[in-house]
């Protein structure tokens, strides 16, 4: 996806880098302490005027960033866009950027803002998509009968998550889907970690009656 304005400057005059031009979902990244730590060094660098050093940081974070924006948005067109636009805001933001501070939940802190502004402006209610958040499929030599059950059960996640307050389906999504930390989920909603645990345990209590309701609806 070509980026639209490939000549964009920053409100110093700066060139953005060019790696804002194709924001893809390739290329997952490893996690760990040594990949937050990597990336609060290319963030550093990148405050300082490194153009490189963010387009490192895009690269690294791409596929998390347009899985984010896919739970809120619900369209694969609209998440790529607004993956792309909260990467350039992120860029032009990153002096307001707290040095030594985790760079991923900032950054999906700007993804939400943006896809939730994107989809306030369309004005429809998004679908939240198991696969877009984690495409889990059964492991090589599962029967075809296991391969079906999965699927269906799937299916009926999807379906009973697609049914619950957005609220819900962010916080689940983030801590199970797209595998944040707690901490980092605080992070990029903007609340405390404590705040975390009471959403998530009454989001998965609202998911486990919706999966029950429709297990004996369809019993």
């Amino acid at each position: 996806m070509q980026f639209a304005r490939s000549s964009l400057r920053d409100h110093h005059g700066v060139r953005e880098p060019s790696g804002f031009r194709r924001c893809n979902r390739a290329g997952k990244r490893s996690s760990g302490r040594a990949v937050a730590s990597e990336d609060a060094k290319l963030a550093e660098r990148a405050k300082n005027g490194d153009t490189v050093a963010y387009e490192e940081l895009v690269r690294g974070h791409q596929a998390v960033a347009f899985r984010t924006a896919y739970l809120i948005v619900g369209d694969a067109s609209e998440a790529e866009d607004a993956a792309q636009e909260a990467f350039v805001k992120a860029y032009r933001a990153l002096g307001s950027f707290r040095s030594g501070a985790p760079f991923r939940p900032w950054l999906l802190a700007v993804v939400t803002n943006e896809a939730r502004n994107r989809r306030k402006a369309a004005g429809r209610r998004f679908g939240l998509a198991l696969r877009a958040a984690r495409e889990d499929s059964p492991g090589e030599g599962a029967s075809p009968e296991a391969a079906a059950v999965a699927a269906e059960r799937r299916a009926e996640l999807l379906a009973a998550l697609g049914s619950l307050r957005e609220e819900d389906r962010i916080v689940i999504g983030y801590r199970y889907f797209l595998q944040l930390s707690e901490a980092e989920t605080a992070a990029a909603l903007g609340c405390a970690r404590g705040t975390v645990k009471s959403r998530l345990s009454r989001a998965l209590a609202r998911l486990r009656k919706k999966m029950v309701e429709d297990e004996n609806a369809t019993g």
